[in-house]
């Protein structure tokens, strides 16, 4: 559903965005309602994905030009590295270079490289870590003069604790080497901006922090749409506890589980968590272990989380690390209560240390499920909720993202369109 355009204050500007693959995640949620932000204020966008594959592939404006790269032998990729970057082959040798897992991003460099010769965008936009860094390196081999931001979407030492890949224990010496060629970096909160620089030495200047953007209005409308299952179809007596995310170690679903079986000696409930991944058979039969699998439902993926959202007692985010967590956002547009972890970062930022919702701490079952049954019998109030939401209004984040990808005229842009819009309330 398109929102309100955004007045283009500049001339038409080219925007690339590189992406892996449009698959379920919060990245490609939000990269697919930026890319429709920026045609809706008058700019060509590009969407270059390494593989054409996607839940999100559907939800595409038609103004945006889907490009797919062609993967070439990853030993082509590491040559031209080598050439272009002897000097720090020390720090791309291990996780890079030699690498028996190498990232399968790196194929698609030779391509990408040719992708700027020939189409010659203004900006390059790349999101998630491998990919930021193939945009880098192609930018530099391809010799263009198109700036390169990139976005850095969630705590990087936490990923390199938690990774089962090798090549993450060395890509924090990768990452100070590199990310200082970019133009700038984008962060999705303000912990992970603090904790990109000390592990990288850029200077605070280099970064900004750019919350994630919300569709508010489609939101609350796609929150009315019915779900065909009993738990779901009026809000009964028995309360639901919603969990949305991959179903992967980083999401601590287990402690929910855990948690939600406390919930239950005290009061009738059910438990529905929403998404996809390698851990459905374990958490499976954690449930049936604990004797709260009759009460507990695990539908998969839905591209309409937020009609979930909608008639849940309370969300629960129960992750050990994240970026800024969409889940809380949405979340707070349906007016959904909830329950999160003070994992790092961004979930006490949006929840402004407590005021919108209780923090527990990170695998502590008691305090979640104590969290929980506090929130079920003290819900805050709806109002509340949703104006947090409107913090995050994709109008304004939007915005600021032109402001960074565009330079000067993005700020000038940016600057017009915010006093216009003064200007406006006045009249």
């Amino acid at each position: 559903m398109p929102f309100d355009s955004l007045p283009a204050q500049t001339p038409p500007s080219k925007i690339a965005i590189f992406l892996p693959s449009l698959t379920a995640g919060g990245v490609a949620r939000v990269m697919v309602q930026l890319a429709q932000a920026f045609v809706e204020s008058g700019h060509t966008v590009d969407l270059v994905l390494c593989r054409n594959q996607g839940e999100f592939m559907g939800k595409l404006p038609p103004q945006v030009r889907v490009l797919t790269l062609k993967p070439r032998s990853v030993w082509a990729s590491r040559v031209l590295l080598m050439l272009k970057n002897f000097k720090a082959f020390r720090v791309l040798f291990l996780p890079v270079l030699c690498s028996l897992n190498p990232p399968k991003s790196l194929a698609f460099l030779p391509d990408l490289i040719q992708y700027l010769r020939r189409e010659k965008p203004t900006v390059l936009l790349a999101a998630k870590t491998h990919t930021n860094l193939v945009a880098l390196w192609a930018t530099q081999l391809a010799k263009t003069s198109n700036r390169v931001v990139i976005s850095e979407r969630t705590t990087l030492s936490d990923i390199t604790k938690t990774s089962n890949k090798w090549r993450w224990r060395f890509i924090l010496p990768v990452l100070a080497h590199e990310y200082p060629k970019a133009d700038r970096i984008i962060t999705v909160s303000n912990g992970v901006n603090e904790e990109l620089a000390m592990h990288t030495g850029l200077p605070p200047q280099k970064i900004t922090t750019i919350y994630n953007p919300l569709l508010i209005q489609t939101i609350r409308t796609k929150s009315l749409e019915p779900i065909n299952h009993p738990w779901l179809q009026e809000k009964g007596t028995s309360p639901i506890i919603l969990g949305v995310g991959r179903l992967v170690p980083q999401k601590d679903f287990a402690t929910l589980l855990k948690a939600f079986s406390h919930v239950r000696r005290s009061k009738p409930a059910h438990l529905v968590i929403i998404g996809e991944g390698r851990l459905r058979s374990e958490l499976e039969a954690l449930a049936q272990s604990l004797g709260i699998d009759k009460d507990v439902w695990m539908p998969g993926f839905t591209d309409n989380p937020y009609a979930f959202m909608g008639r849940s007692s309370v969300l629960v985010l129960s992750s050990i690390c994240e970026g800024l967590p969409n889940v809380l956002l949405e979340a707070l547009a349906c007016g959904c209560p909830i329950v999160s972890t003070d994992c790092p970062s961004g979930p006490s930022e949006i929840l402004q240390n407590g005021t919108v919702g209780p923090l527990v701490p990170m695998g502590d079952v008691q305090a979640l499920a104590k969290a929980i049954l506090s929130t079920l019998e003290r819900p805050p109030s709806k109002t509340l909720l949703q104006a947090r939401a409107a913090d995050f209004d994709i109008r304004e984040i939007s915005r600021q993202y032109l402001a960074v990808l565009l330079g000067e005229r993005g700020i000038e842009s940016v600057q017009s369109a915010l006093h216009n819009g003064k200007e406006g309330q006045k009249a």
